[in-house]
């Protein structure tokens, strides 16, 4: 749902606007019936950050490669000439 709303009605029914955004309405905040802004619901935070342990860390690491993308990287690796690096 949108509205539209004036910048006095927004400073004069602030809760309630809120608890209406809260529940999905966007709303368009005009001053002199000129549109200057948007109030929009937040979306959803992202999942708390859930710690594992350093055995199933490296687990992950430790997925094999399929041959060919492996033969492709030694190949890159092998092109790579490390005393050509630049000094930062």
């Amino acid at each position: 749902m949108e509205r539209t709303i004036a910048q006095r009605d927004l400073r004069n029914d602030v809760a309630a606007i809120l608890r209406d955004a809260e529940a999905g309405t966007r709303f368009t905040i005009t001053v002199h019936g000129r549109p200057v802004a948007r109030l929009l619901p937040l979306v959803a935070s992202p999942p708390p950050r859930v710690d594992v342990d350093w055995a199933t860390f490296m687990g992950i690491f430790e997925t094999p490669v399929d041959g060919a993308f492996g033969a492709d990287i030694d190949a890159g690796e092998a092109s790579i000439d490390w005393d050509d690096e630049p000094e930062w």
